[in-house]
């Protein structure tokens, strides 16, 4: 192992080079001169409110403070979400109109796989980046944090790739057993294991830094419109838009929006990270991702295992019908994972220092940000949610009801924020691999028992009581545990 004791220190880590922005003078001058702009118009009386209204906005999103940290993370990742929930939205109907409704739902069970499975192949060191790259710049290891950002998305693709090949492994032997018009898709769906990898650890890397729009929009806004401008141009020249035409160009568009975002993440990090040796702790790494990698992964089967499980009872068409009712409220899940997923750095680098009470002001803040964005969301989306549906395609609106049913697991959820986050960054990663674990079991149990009887019901109730079960789970580890009260009701303080 490289000496760490001589070496040079990274460029900047200051505010700057994180990705937070500095109170700077031409945003003083800016602000002073729009509001000067306006203030003519107004009578006097008015000024003042006004005046007052727009410092403590200017407060909310940009005094420095941690909660405007967090407003300002989160609120990114979520305009991002919220950007990429529309784009898929749309993106997702079209397809159902280009393909019909049963090569879309053969489309759906194949990409379900390289969801499921792609948040998993880099064996958790996307997420670890998150804990990693905070503590190895807080104790000044420069050689190990150099180590980190290069060997980890190497080591990230070479496991990808080997899942991807025991996959197509996989796929031949079972084919006998398998729809044989779903064959295909998955082949291909095996090979965009590798790509989903390096993504999802440099999304890690990124989001460490705060550079939030780098780590999320490659894959959910412009993998998106790739996807929509292929599928297009194959759709208006006549071409196949069967679900192997889909899953090819899935695959081209993830692999060209993951290398753009290599390039991209290169050039920052340069700037950012003196040149100089590299360390390498694989097996403290591996220690460390072992028990991320198992909450991830139980935590996609969870998320996953009702399609999986619901295209071996129910035919393609019905599949696409839950999957459309699901996906409308992805929005919802969207605000969870904006949160989550901008701010486990944080929990660790609290952590790190031994401040309890700025983390506990720092899940508050989460917990709010996620639970009240989540229920107003739901609100407008099951008011609206028969007239989205019909926009699939002629059927699918009689999967509205299920809606209801989805919505009573995804509250629960977001009533307790970014538990798992919280659990894992703060050395509760077996606990919560536990918790995943069992939930899942029981959503798997659960739809091998409700579905044959209750179809597509079925299915929505065994994920929505599994995400109740897994949300008291967390909280009551988070409790007992570490001493914080994660929900929404209450006063997350430490005991």
């Amino acid at each position: 192992m490289a000496s760490i004791g001589s070496e040079h220190a990274p460029r900047s880590y200051g505010r700057s080079s994180w990705g937070i922005p500095s109170r700077v003078s031409w945003r003083d001058s800016w602000r002073g001169s729009w509001r000067n702009s306006w203030r003519a118009f107004l009578p006097a009386s008015r000024q003042a409110d006004i005046d007052h209204a727009l410092a403590r906005l200017y407060a909310l999103f940009a005094d420095g403070s941690d909660s405007s940290l967090v407003r300002r993370l989160a609120g990114a990742a979520f305009l991002i979400r919220v950007v990429s929930a529309a784009i898929a939205f749309v993106a997702q109907i079209l397809l159902a109109r280009w393909m019909g409704g049963f090569e879309f739902g053969i489309y759906i069970y194949a990409w379900t796989w390289v969801l499921l499975l792609g948040g998993m192949v880099d064996l958790g060191l996307g997420s670890a980046a998150q804990r990693f790259i905070p503590e190895y710049t807080a104790h000044k290891q420069f050689a190990l944090l150099r180590g980190f950002l290069s060997g980890s998305r190497w080591l990230g693709v070479v496991s990808a790739s080997a899942f991807a090949g025991i996959g197509a492994v996989a796929v031949t032997v079972l084919s006998p057993y398998i729809d044989a018009k779903t064959i295909v898709p998955l082949y291909f769906s095996c090979a965009a294991l590798p790509m989903f990898a390096l993504w999802g650890v440099q999304s890690g890397i990124a989001r460490s830094y705060n550079w939030v729009n780098l780590g999320l929009t490659p894959n959910y806004v412009q993998r998106q419109l790739v996807i929509v401008a292929l599928m297009g141009l194959a759709f208006a020249f006549g071409l196949s838009t069967g679900a192997v035409t889909a899953t090819i160009v899935g695959v081209i568009a993830l692999t060209s929006v993951s290398l753009g975002q290599l390039l991209i993440l290169n050039r920052k990090l340069a700037g950012v990270v003196e040149p100089g040796p590299k360390a390498y702790a694989l097996r403290l790494w591996y220690a460390t991702a072992a028990p991320i990698f198992l909450v991830e992964a139980f935590y996609l089967l969870l998320t996953y295992s009702d399609v999986i499980v619901l295209k071996q009872f129910r035919p393609p068409d019905e599949v696409a019908i839950y999957y459309a009712a699901a996906k409308t409220l992805a929005f919802v899940a969207f605000i969870y994972y904006s949160v989550s997923q901008t701010i486990a750095h944080k929990f660790a680098a609290y952590h790190v220092t031994g401040d309890r009470k700025r983390l506990a002001a720092f899940l508050k803040q989460a917990v709010k940000l996620t639970f009240w964005p989540s229920l107003g969301s739901i609100v407008i989306l099951l008011a609206i949610g028969k007239p989205l549906l019909r926009l699939f395609g002629t059927g699918f609106d009689s999967g509205y009801y299920l809606m209801f049913i989805i919505a009573v697991g995804l509250m629960a959820r977001a009533s307790v924020g970014p538990a798992e986050r919280l659990l894992n960054m703060l050395g509760e990663r077996r606990s919560c691999a536990l918790v995943y674990a069992a939930s899942f079991a029981l959503s798997l149990g659960l739809c091998i028992v409700l579905i044959p009887p209750m179809g597509l019901a079925g299915a929505a109730l065994a994920s929505s009581l599994a995400l109740v079960f897994e949300s008291i789970s967390l909280f009551v580890v988070a409790k007992y545990r570490l001493g914080f009260h994660c929900f929404i009701f209450g006063s997350p303080t430490d005991g």
